[in-house]
């Protein structure tokens, strides 16, 4: 596009209103408008009325992201939502999709299933041909319910639980998480392995299907591997208690202690177990998975040791893909910090994704557009090579980066691709 044909399409809406990054609308001031119109004239003039014709009849494509602005999930929505953001920035850089620029609506499902819901519907209202939703099955597939209800593609960023699929949700859903029996096998094989351990115990906090699917993909693995007589424990807890006294006891006081916790858990229900547990004195090597990225909770179990966990990439300047630290410095220019997770990963392949599906398919139509997003295999997104089927909406086979914590510091392991991933519906 040249100088003018921008100018122009700026001007050609002279009562048009601006949609902010959080939703708001905001009138252009008037100064704008009686400059609008002048250069309005001078196109006419020049003979650029068709460029500024055509600008105007390059509507935009309205993206709609019905995530959680506010409560817990906010740690977990707000690095995908402003990946998302730097997407839509660059390919408009480039000329948008199918010529036309992407534009963003957000409204606040405010961490509830039926505020999920409630957003979806906000910015399908606005429009929206593309939802994405919550990084959770249970606060994003409300949303991807209502989004395939009305035939729209939904995204879950990082909703790894494999419910977050067509099957469940509707033929328009997908999710750019990698599901949670690949989670459980690739920790599972690296544990035993790559770390050489031989015995583990598993504790499960029950609050979201996530944990109950990573730890039990974890388990049926482990199990083929090590022997059902290497799990020499188990136990549960709730995430919203953020007590745990008796789980504590009874980890303390093994005959033996285990080579590893495998420890399945999200959000502050998380760090309060792991405060307790090395304040209980009790060193032994965790294991969990992306639910655990980042260091934004370090502060509370400060000088964290022998600690694993795994990550669609490194937040720490070390990460093995030149593309991954690209990214975490342009988010970190932008945005002012780095982000929460690598999960901000996510938001931006579902971007990426939906603008070559659209340009394949050269068409929104969202059977169209659906069509060639079951085509993709290994196709080499930002989050990693993304393989969607007609039958499987979301990854089970893709690796992640093995981070380890050792006196409160992150270092990238080794990336580890899993070999053996369970069917959790048989």
């Amino acid at each position: 596009m040249t100088h003018d044909e921008t100018i122009v399409l700026f001007v050609s809406k002279p009562d048009a209103m601006w949609i902010t990054w959080d939703g708001r609308i905001e009138e252009e001031e008037n100064s704008m408008r009686n400059f609008g119109r002048g250069v309005l004239a001078v196109a006419l003039a020049s003979g650029t009325m068709v460029s500024a014709v055509s600008a105007f009849a390059a509507d935009p494509i309205i993206v709609g992201a019905a995530v959680a602005r506010s409560g817990w999930m906010v740690q977990y929505d707000e690095g995908p939502l402003n990946a998302a953001k730097l997407a839509i920035e660059e390919i408009n850089a480039k000329g948008g999709v199918l010529g036309r620029p992407l534009s963003l609506v957000i409204s606040d499902s405010k961490t509830d299933p039926a505020g999920s819901a409630r957003a979806a519907s906000e910015v399908l209202a606005q429009g929206a041909q593309l939802v994405i939703t919550s990084c959770d099955f249970d606060y994003g597939a409300p949303a991807a319910l209502t989004a395939n209800a009305q035939k729209v593609v939904a995204f879950g960023t990082c909703a790894a639980d494999p419910k977050f699929d067509a099957f469940a949700i509707g033929p328009y859903a997908f999710s750019m998480a990698t599901a949670t029996p690949g989670l459980g096998a690739l920790s599972a094989e690296w544990a035993f392995k790559k770390a050489g351990w031989r015995t583990a115990y598993v504790l499960l906090d029950t609050m979201l299907d996530y944990n109950k699917s990573v730890c039990s993909s974890f388990t049926q693995v482990w199990t083929e591997l090590a022997g059902a007589d290497s799990i020499i424990g188990t136990d549960t807890f709730n995430g919203n208690d953020m007590s745990y006294p008796a789980q504590i006891s009874r980890l303390k006081n093994l005959p033996k202690q285990p080579d590893f916790v495998m420890f399945c858990s999200a959000g502050g229900g998380a760090v309060a177990m792991l405060r307790q547990i090395r304040s209980a004195g009790i060193e032994t090597q965790i294991l969990a998975s992306d639910s655990m990225d980042g260091d934004n909770w370090l502060e509370s179990v400060p000088k964290l040791s022998n600690f694993q966990y795994g990550a669609y990439g490194s937040l720490f300047g070390d990460d093995p893909n030149p593309e991954v630290r690209a990214f975490m410095d342009k988010y970190t220019a932008k945005f002012g910090a780095k982000p929460i997770s690598s999960q901000a990963l996510t938001g931006y392949s579902v971007i990426q994704a939906y603008a070559l599906a659209a340009e394949r398919a050269k068409s929104l139509d969202a059977d169209a557009v659906v069509a060639e997003l079951e085509k993709f295999k290994a196709e080499p997104l930002l989050v990693g090579q993304t393989t969607f089927t007609e039958d499987r909406h979301i990854n089970y086979d893709r690796g992640q980066l093995i981070m380890k914590v050792e006196d409160g510091k992150h270092k990238a392991v080794e990336w580890q691709l899993p070999t053996s991933v369970p069917n959790p519906f048989k």
